[in-house]
């Protein structure tokens, strides 16, 4: 088709030769069975991307998220699926979280609300679990934690969670994916992108640098680890807080 219609140019005619190819390809997450069409585009689409920024609102970022916080947050979210599909979009979800730390590696900027350093999802111990492996993967050279701080008052991002992939120039044109209640929603046109990439924009100049947002997470983890040692040892009867001594 490509010498029909007189494609000459040797660029083209190998980036489509490869389209062709990788269409003919089944993606790493085959191998978990059938999988929601919606959920299953976006891994696909993850999978192509070289990048992508997201911003979290109550939680951390899926590729981000610890086996323990995942599955805290599969059991509240997914409550009305059956304990299988459940088990199945967990498996897939930490599967996904290689491209972190595997070639080729994605570039991942991500921006998380305060609120999620705080929400204690599937616990204490599992949150602060869960903030000592931010501090970990921030010191990947591709990946970039940012922390909006509840000192910014009111941001664009109140609005919702959000995830922006791009690709290479020659493959595709960055997509904005917005997950809801309503469902799964994808952003193209050039007008919606210029509007999530405006919002995303705001958060980055409002958010902490990646410097003090790992200094905030650390602090938070190490104030989770006093709370519970604190309720341990009031529990055994050798702690009691300032003012409650026996007269």
């Amino acid at each position: 088709m490509l010498t029909r219609y007189g494609v000459d140019d040797d660029h083209i005619r190998q980036t489509t030769l490869d389209l062709q190819r990788q269409g003919k390809e089944r993606g790493w997450w085959a191998k978990f069975g059938q999988l929601p069409n919606p959920y299953s585009v976006y891994i696909g689409l993850e999978s192509a991307a070289t990048a992508v920024r997201n911003f979290g609102l109550a939680a951390v970022p899926g590729l981000l998220q610890t086996e323990r916080y995942a599955r805290a947050i599969f059991d509240q979210q997914r409550m009305t699926e059956a304990a299988a599909e459940r088990e199945k979009r967990f498996q897939v979800r930490m599967a996904r979280r290689a491209c972190l730390t595997e070639e080729p590696l994605l570039n991942l900027w991500t921006i998380i609300d305060e609120s999620a350093l705080h929400r204690e999802v599937g616990g204490r111990e599992v949150l602060r679990e869960q903030l000592l492996h931010l501090v970990e993967m921030s010191k990947r050279d591709n990946i970039d934690i940012q922390v909006l701080p509840y000192g910014e008052g009111a941001h664009p991002g109140m609005l919702g969670s959000v995830a922006i992939l791009e690709f290479p120039e020659d493959v595709h044109t960055p997509v904005a994916y917005v997950e809801s209640f309503a469902g799964d929603v994808y952003l193209e046109r050039a007008e919606d992108m210029r509007r999530v990439t405006l919002a995303y924009t705001h958060l980055h100049s409002s958010a902490l640098s990646s410097t003090k947002s790992r200094q905030l997470i650390t602090e938070v983890a190490r104030s989770l680890a006093f709370a519970s040692t604190s309720t341990s040892l009031a529990g055994a009867g050798h702690f009691r807080y300032p003012g409650t001594e026996p007269a």
